[in-house]
């Protein structure tokens, strides 16, 4: 697990938790199923709600490098809603429509969350630097 996916997890659960949205964290959840025998471990995982879930609703990945297994057919055969990929500094988002991963703009399970602000904020030395100045900039905006 790295410093960015760690980071990534708790803006994300600093922005849920302000905003009263119930969210469970569990790390790198390895996922798998016999009946399809995939299996994935993403670096952060999460449910939403109150609702026990056999499989997390958002998966985080932290890529350095392009690898050549095709893990978003893997999560959709896992049952993850969406995926967030952080590359070279950008989070790309995935989310499941109609049983394919298809590129979004935007989040799906947190729509008004800004991901690219929250972005924005890695680069900060601590992760309290980078939650202060997550929250300061969400207040201004």
């Amino acid at each position: 697990m790295s410093r960015s996916s760690r980071t990534i997890g708790h803006l994300l659960e600093t922005w849920c938790i302000d905003r009263g949205i119930e969210v469970r964290p569990f790390g790198s959840w390895t996922l798998k199923r016999e009946d399809n025998e995939r299996a994935a471990e993403a670096d952060e995982c999460y449910t939403f709600g109150t609702e026990a879930r056999e499989s997390p609703q958002l998966a985080i990945e932290v890529e350095w490098t392009r690898g050549g297994i095709d893990k978003l057919e893997i999560y959709r055969k896992l049952g993850v809603n969406e995926v967030w990929y952080w590359r070279k500094g950008v989070i790309e988002i995935y989310v499941l429509t109609e049983g394919k991963f298809a590129q979004t703009q935007r989040s799906r399970l947190l729509p008004a969350l800004n991901v690219e602000l929250l972005a924005s904020m890695l680069d900060r030395d601590t992760l309290t630097q980078a939650v202060r100045d997550f929250r300061k900039a969400l207040k201004g905006a």
